[in-house]
């Protein structure tokens, strides 16, 4: 049985790094930045000490989450 094309694999899980979010969003970074200040976005997380990354599997949810609500 293959799993379903909505059910996110574990192995596809990454670090996006901002220019990755922004790519997949194609939002820049103050707005970014500005949605998560006001809840509206998945938080990143600290991955270094200059260095912050998202994880993957949640930007793609927010991504679906957005794209359904014109449905």
């Amino acid at each position: 049985m293959q799993p379903t094309s909505s059910a996110p694999r574990t192995a596809d899980r990454h670090i996006m790094r901002r220019d990755e979010v922004e790519q997949k969003t194609g939002f820049k970074r103050s707005h970014i930045y500005n949605l998560m200040k006001a809840g509206q976005f998945p938080q990143c997380r600290r991955i270094g000490t200059r260095a912050v990354g998202w994880d993957s599997l949640e930007i793609e949810q927010w991504v679906q989450d957005r794209l359904s609500v014109g449905e």
